[in-house]
Formats: C-alpha cells, structure tokens, sequence
C-alpha cells in the first residue's frame, strides 16, 4: 500500500512513515496485547484533516486506529499491519470555559489534569480522574469510558459527556449530543459513542459538564492484615449508607514497590491499606468520617484514623496512583480491570489470592474498592514463558470469577483487545450480534478500529434475526401509506429530513 496519495492530501508535517518513528505508535501499555508498526501515523491538527484521513482510508480499505497518550491497558490503541494511526497529540485545545452553563469544550488531546486545572481557575471541577490523569487525554478517557478515584460518589466520564463532534465511518463530520442541561430528542448517539473505543467513530471535539468547586476533602487511613480484611471494610462501608468521595484498595506488593522507587516513607507492615475520603462540610462531614472510622474498626483494622496532615493524606494518594508504574519496575505487569457488586468485593479479592496461590503468580491489588472495580496485577518475570502461560491462565481464572460473582470484565480499562474472549463470555449471543449491527451501521466498510472492543459472534448469529434483503413489497391498498416515508439524510450537523 503506498500512502503517496494520502501525502498529497495533508500537510507534510502531519503524516510520520518513518519506520524508526513508528515503533513508538505502534501499541499502549498492555502487556502481550498483539501489536504491529503502522503503515503511517497522522497527527492532524482539525477535525477537517481527520476527515480526510478518514475518507482516504475508507476509499482504500485501510483500517485506522485512534490513538490518544497510548496509557491504555487493554490494546485498544494497539496498531495492526497496514493501518494508520491517527494521534490527536497535536489537538489540545480547551476551546471554551463557560462558568455560567458548568461546561468545557476541549479537543480530544487535551490531558485530564490540564483541564482540571483550567476549570479550577474558572471555580468549577471536573471529576472524572483515572490514575493516569496527570498523563491520560480526554479523547481517551471517553473512548473507554475511563472511571478513577472520584466515581464511586461522581460518576464516570460518560456521565459528564454532553456533545460530541464525531467523523463517521464514511467520513461525514456530525455533532451528537447538546449543550443544555437536559435533552432526550432521538435515539442517544452520543452515549453510544461513549466508551466504544474508536470502533464507531472518531471523536474531534468534546463537551463536558463541569461542577462547582467541592469543599476540601477529609481522609481516613485504615491498615488491615490482609485485603481479605479490607474487602470486609469495604462491604461494612458500603453497609453503612456513606457514601466516600474516594475509598481505593492498595495491598503491601503496591505499597512497598512505590517505596523502594520513590522512597516515600510509607508503611509497608500491613497486608493492604484502605485509603477513603469525604468531602462533604461540617456536621455532615463529620458524622461520615467517623462512620468510615468505625466501619474500618469494626471490620478488623489494625490501625484507622482520621489523618490531620494534609502532606500525608497527599502521599498516600500518590503512592495509589504511583503503583502501577512501580510494579512494572519488577517486570511485565498484565493488568485486570473487573468489577463486581459492592457487596462482592470481599469474596472476589479472597478469589484473586486463592487464583495467585493456585498458579503460583505474584498478584498485587489495587482497587477502586468504592464501587467494585478492582485492578489485579499480575507481575510476571520477563522472558519466562512458563510464568506468562500461568499469568494468563489466573488472567482468564478472575475474569470466570468476576462473572460468576455478577460483575463484568472491564469497569474502566475498556474491552481492547485483551477482554474481547471475556465480553464474548459475558454477553448472549443476541447481545454480539446486535453490537455488531451497530458496528456495520455507523462503519460500513469496518475502517474504525476493526477487531477491537466487540465480543465474538457464532456465526448462525449473525443477522439471524433480520429478515432477508430483498426488494420492498408494493403496498395494498389498505396498507398504503397517505405520503411516502421521508427519507433520513445524514449531515454535518444533524438528523434532518430533507423535506
């Protein structure tokens, strides 16, 4: 495939065919995702280039990849032989910060800190804070629909995404969504397009819903034996009507990692640490902090307190959201991201070292223990096919667990590549089909990301259900309508009838 043609259509400065350059496009950070050096990667500048880019890969059958800071952890980002990456690096714009409507309207590039912080010069927050927020884009935070530390009280990104501009499969550029507060007109396209990976289509602007500034936040520390313990904690918080705005699960293997890297001082005598906040003010947050308190003492903490050092709380946090970086220092870290009901999370985490003991493979734990979603490291020797085999048979053992338990197989992370045999496990036949009806709708000639993000179909599925095509029927008499149906064009902006 020559790409002469597509050089012709943009700037020079915005398509890399280097091969040494490549490399470093070609996948995310999930380990042993598969992965190849792309024909080409494009870093447009607007949406119109990736318009063009687009509709210069459907016209050639190349697949395109969006790909955001690459931090993703299932291999959704992952390029394949003969496609095209297209890197939203260069489009970081925060285009708008309106306080008296609470929203912002950024380009997919944008880092999530980076508009935490804008917004926080304007007096207003945005919640959504995966771990990798000081490096994480929004454009990739809503392709897989990303959670964090604030969405056990706050919710997710999706639930903070208003309106999209979005380059179709065809490459059309539509506006989905709006910008007020409420609004149900048609079918919600933008929702489905939150969390589904660039399999549907590619996001060039964003709009987001932002909240007014909270009250400073309160923390309670509790060390507990083991995380068997602490998941014990979780379920009698959870018990107790409180709800944190922060309740995350860090084990003693995370805990002493980041340690022996950063030389934090932490304390890494007890099994698992449950880090929880509140931010609610006065009286009220009083009574919730003390709940927590009483609910980690009641569950077995060997030691819990309300932290009067802000510098301390700050640390500990940061040792939550360093773990993953320092136990890839160890060696390659496959990563789980499932997530079950609230209630489940003390029988899950005892499954996850019964599946580590089992297989005879190092899991450490973190957790977004608020609302179920939990994160087993599996950290493998490098270069030890015998471990790498039995990581991935514990990998598949905790997804089974997750399911039985009535969870799901990625809370956060998304499906990628990794978690498609899970998602195949977790829904019915119908369901596959139906994802991939949506699919073959909004990407006709399966350019966006193919092979990623949707579950397996049998193929006695596929279309099973929908009648054969053929010509339509002319009408009976009886049957017939007054006035033909009008005919739905899709535009640059909306869903119009050309009537």
């Amino acid at each position: 495939m020559t790409i002469a043609t597509l050089l012709d259509l943009l700037p020079a400065d915005r398509v890399i065919t280097d091969p040494s350059r490549l490399v470093s496009y070609a996948h995310d950070d999930a380990e042993w995702a598969p992965s190849a050096p792309p024909l080409a990667v494009v870093r447009p500048r607007s949406t119109d280039e990736v318009a063009t880019l687009v509709r210069w890969c459907r016209d050639h059958a190349v697949p395109v990849v969006p790909r955001g800071a690459g931090t993703g952890l299932s291999g959704g980002a992952n390029a394949t032989a003969g496609s095209v990456v297209v890197s939203f690096e260069a489009m970081t714009a925060i285009r708008e910060i309106d306080q008296r409507e609470r929203l912002a309207v950024v380009e997919p590039g944008v880092v999530n800190d980076d508009l935490r912080a804008e917004a926080a010069r304007h007096g207003l927050w945005y919640p959504p804070d995966p771990a990798s927020s000081p490096w994480s884009t929004i454009g990739g935070n809503v392709a897989t629909n990303a959670g964090g530390v604030c969405c056990v009280k706050y919710g997710v990104t999706g639930d903070y995404v208003l309106g999209l501009e979005v380059v179709t499969g065809t490459g059309e550029v539509v506006r989905l969504g709006r910008r007020t507060a409420k609004g149900v007109a048609g079918l919600d396209l933008c929702s489905l397009m939150v969390g589904s990976e660039g399999t549907l289509g590619i996001i060039t602007e964003i709009t987001l819903r932002l909240r007014p500034s909270r009250p400073a936040e309160r923390t309670i520390a509790g060390q507990f034996e083991d995380v068997s313990a602490a998941g014990r904690a979780v379920a009698a918080i959870g018990a107790s009507g409180v709800i944190p705005s922060a309740l995350e699960l860090v084990d003693r293997h995370c805990l002493e990692a980041v340690d022996r890297w950063k030389n934090m001082g932490l304390a890494v005598d007890a099994g698992a640490l449950l880090l929880a906040r509140v931010d609610s003010a006065g009286a009220t947050g009083d009574h919730e902090s003390a709940t927590i308190l009483a609910a980690m003492e009641g569950a077995g903490a060997t030691f819990a307190a309300l932290s009067t050092d802000d510098d301390e709380a700050e640390a500990l946090f940061a040792a939550r959201r360093l773990a993953y970086p320092a136990l890839e220092r160890l060696g390659p870290v496959l990563t789980e991201d499932v997530c079950v009901p609230m209630g489940a999370v003390p029988e899950m985490l005892d499954r996850i070292v019964a599946t580590g003991e089992r297989h005879g493979v190092l899991i450490a734990n973190i957790a977004h223990a608020g609302d179920g979603n939990l994160h087993p490291l599996l950290i493998v020797p490098a270069d030890d096919p015998a471990a790498t085999s039995a990581a991935q048979a514990a990998f598949e053992d905790i997804i089974g667990d997750a399911l039985d338990l009535g969870g799901t197989v990625t809370g956060e992370h998304g499906v990628g590549l990794l978690k498609r045999p899970g998602l195949t496990r977790e829904v019915s036949p119908v369901v596959a089909a139906m994802q991939h009806a949506v699919k073959r709708a909004l990407d006709p000639h399966d350019i966006l990301n193919p092979g990623k993000a949707l579950p397996d179909v049998p193929a006695e599925r596929e279309l099973s259900h929908l009648p054969a095509p053929g010509p339509t029927p002319a009408p009976d008499a009886q049957n017939a309508l007054p006035n033909p149906a009008p005919t739905l064009v899709l535009d640059d902006e909306s869903l119009e009838d050309p009537r």
